[in-house]
């Protein structure tokens, strides 16, 4: 694994961000990603948001390099990313409110908390039962993920507690292989907990999920 040196760190740049259409040059690293991914390596991935370090959700090895990149406190909870609905339904238990709020907002950036089935190593949801998922709305991510055909992590490409990177040049965590996505946006994701329809962080879209939330009770 190398250390966050984007001189000698796999990386790349020949994406113009989000909905741009997926070139033969980025077909190509799409594969080399999940390649690295596959193997229990470290991806830094853009998302809509800010720089994501992405591994196989379903691999305990790879969540535990995770941690120890970020510097991160094992038990502390990450989330996970998905391509589509239908993995959300694989990971999570969706009520009907739960449906009608992610087809309403996902893909976007916001995190949903639901309730997590047995399939997810447990280092994932610190012992909360629950799980963070993200929907990115960014083609690459989307790519990614879809490729592997399963979730990847869906943190923050730094240390914990430093600064979220929205450029390639903020990214402070050791990693196998980054795609450079330009400068993102920055905005966090909205978090808010499906199960008790609670906003527990602000970020994107809040005004409109705060609505939503508002209309529904």
């Amino acid at each position: 694994m190398t250390k966050p040196d984007n001189s000698v760190c796999g990386c790349t740049n020949p994406y113009s961000y989000e909905r741009a259409e997926i070139t033969p040059a980025m077909e190509a690293v799409i594969k080399k990603a999940v390649h690295v991914l596959s193997r229990d390596g470290l991806v830094v991935y853009p998302t809509e948001t800010i720089y994501g370090l992405g591994a196989d959700a379903l691999s305990e090895i790879a969540i535990y390099k995770v941690y120890e990149a970020k510097q991160r406190p094992m038990g502390k909870p990450i989330s996970v990313a998905v391509s589509d609905i239908e993995m959300i339904h694989g990971i999570a238990y969706v009520d009907e409110f739960a449906e009608r709020f992610i087809s309403k907002f996902l893909p976007g950036p916001v995190t949903v908390v639901l309730p997590v089935k047995n399939c997810l190593p447990s280092d994932l949801t610190g012992g909360t039962g629950t799980i963070g998922i993200r929907y990115p709305d960014h083609a690459v991510a989307l790519s990614i993920i879809a490729e592997l055909d399963s979730p990847i992590t869906a943190t923050s490409a730094n240390i914990s507690g430093e600064i979220s990177p929205v450029s390639s040049d903020q990214v402070n965590v050791a990693h196998d292989f980054l795609i450079d996505g330009g400068v993102l946006p920055g905005t966090p994701s909205t978090v808010i907990n499906l199960a008790e329809r609670k906003i527990e962080r602000p970020g994107a879209m809040l005004e409109e999920i705060a609505a939503f939330l508002k209309e529904e009770r």
